[in-house]
């Protein structure tokens, strides 16, 4: 479980950088600068012990609840951890505060469920198979 944390974690930063970096107004800045706060690597890191069993929960159940159910999960643990955060720093990492009329206290954006719908998806898949070869792959880490 712990393996997998630090898998999820790297591919939450990578999947951040690349999002960050991504075009979204014109004229385009060629440089597709991208980037992500240290803070963000345990919360991508918490999908192994949030988003895993409760994928195992929702695996049978419709396409539309498993996309809404994982979209507000991810909002909402990412207010969560907005707020924590806040609390213990004074600021939020990722303020959306005044970057959209769909931001809420600046630590969520639910303009973004849409997103976190289709990435609940794409975690499906990597989530099977990261349990089919964790057990070798730790293996294979600890030969001697």
């Amino acid at each position: 479980m712990l393996f997998r944390f630090f898998v999820y974690g790297l591919l939450g930063w990578a999947g951040e950088i690349i999002w960050t970096g991504l075009p979204k107004r014109l004229p385009i800045d060629w440089r597709l600068e991208g980037h992500t706060q240290w803070w963000t690597f345990p919360l991508y890191g918490l999908i192994a012990f949030l988003y895993e069993p409760l994928h195992d929960l929702l695996r049978l159940y419709p396409f539309p609840l498993r996309g809404i159910v994982y979209a507000a999960g991810f909002i909402a643990v990412e207010f969560l951890a907005g707020i924590l955060i806040k609390l213990l720093t004074g600021k939020i990492p990722w303020d959306y505060a005044g970057k959209t009329r769909w931001q809420f206290m600046g630590a969520t954006r639910f303009d973004y469920a849409v997103l976190w719908f289709i990435a609940g998806f794409a975690l499906e898949p990597i989530h099977d198979y990261l349990v089919v070869v964790t057990p070798a792959l730790l293996a294979a880490l600890s030969l001697k």
